[in-house]
């Protein structure tokens, strides 16, 4: 006889998910949690990840305009040769800008614009691995040799003949609270695609 009663007490307790209402409570449970991965989602790409596009040419031919970047926002230790985003108010521009850390703080970076070569600390930059012409030129606003004050990093385009970059005092050094993050990925269009890690 106690067999039979444990059995339907297993059987009564799966009553309870056939009352009247129960599907209009999994409706609400559905919708919370499709709510919920839509806040992580808007959080998740306004405030660790952006994904912003490149407008231009000067980081040519790493980074092609219309290219759409992964940034991420949350690491504030910026490395030489690390690609970044940088935000408008952080250059006379008045437009976001991306490019590459030539030098950080504390770091003397100078230009044989004769040879196009780049010096940071006395030693000259191999920069074979992202330039293809290897030459940077020369803005008449910026004397070098320069040192990279605190809180600040230089920054170079790719593409030297055209970009705006440190050597312009439209730009000049860049201080890392205007940077809105670190180049992660090429994620659009999808035959660009590329990881920087």
């Amino acid at each position: 006889m106690e067999e039979k009663k444990v059995a339907t007490e297993e059987i009564s307790g799966n009553e309870e998910d056939n009352q009247p209402g129960r599907g209009v409570l999994s409706a609400f449970d559905w919708f919370d949690s499709l709510a919920l991965a839509v806040i992580v989602v808007v959080l998740l790409f306004s405030v660790v990840f952006r994904i912003p596009e490149v407008f231009g040419t000067s980081m040519l031919p790493n980074f092609e305009e219309k290219d759409r970047v992964l940034i991420s926002c949350l690491e504030r230790d910026f490395n030489q040769d690390d690609v970044v985003v940088v935000d408008a108010r952080g250059t006379q521009l008045g437009e976001r800008i991306i490019k590459r850390v030539i030098a950080t703080e504390g770091q003397t970076v100078d230009i044989d614009f004769a040879s196009g070569v780049v010096y940071v600390d006395g030693e000259p930059l191999d920069e074979s691995a992202y330039i293809e012409n290897g030459s940077t030129t020369h803005f008449e606003d910026m004397q070098f040799p320069q040192v990279v004050p605190e809180g600040c990093v230089f920054v170079l385009g790719d593409n030297r003949d055209v970009s705006m970059d440190s050597r312009s005092t439209q730009v000049g050094m860049i201080d890392t609270r205007y940077i809105i993050g670190k180049v992660r990925a090429i994620v659009f269009p999808f035959d660009h695609f590329r990881l920087f890690f």
